[in-house]
C-alpha cells in the first residue's frame, strides 16, 4: 500500500473517437475503469469523471453526446473532482477533455501520471 493515499482522476479518451458510438463510448469506459482497481489496491482512491457525469446525465434528461444537457455537466465535473483530486492519471489516447483535465492539474500543482507504473505503489503495474 502508499504511503500517502492519494485521490487519483483517471484521465483518457471516453467519447474522443467514438463518432458519438455508445459501444464505442463503452469501451473507451472500461478502458478507464481498467486501472482502477490497481489504483485501489495501491491504497489509491480511484475517480472517474463519468462515473459521476452518466448517472447525472440520465437524470437531466440528456437525449445525446454533444447535446446542452450533456454539455453542462459532463466536462464541468472532471474540473469540480479536479478541486477534491491529489492527482490526476493520464492514460493513452487522443482526448481534448483529458488533455484539459493534465493542463488543469498542472496549473492547480497537482500530481500528474503518465502510466499507472508511476503512481506510487503501482510501480510493479503495467498500464
Amino acid at each position: 500500500m502508499a504511503a500517502r493515499s492519494l485521490m487519483i482522476l483517471i484521465a483518457g479518451p471516453y467519447r474522443s473517437g467514438t463518432g458519438d458510438d455508445p459501444e464505442r463510448m463503452a469501451k473507451n469506459l472500461r478502458a478507464l475503469e481498467s486501472v482502477a482497481l490497481p489504483l485501489y489496491r495501491a491504497g489509491h482512491i480511484p475517480m472517474i469523471g463519468e462515473w459521476i457525469a452518466l448517472p447525472l446525465l440520465r437524470e437531466a434528461g440528456s437525449e445525446r453526446p454533444g447535446d446542452a444537457v450533456y454539455d453542462e455537466i459532463l466536462y464541468p465535473i472532471a474540473n469540480r473532482l479536479l478541486s477534491r483530486c491529489d492527482a490526476v492519471l493520464r492514460l493513452p489516447g487522443a482526448s481534448k477533455g483529458a488533455d484539459e483535465d493534465v493542463r488543469l492539474a498542472k496549473e492547480r500543482g497537482l500530481m500528474v501520471f503518465e502510466s499507472l507504473a508511476d503512481v506510487p505503489g503501482c510501480e510493479e503495474s503495467r498500464s
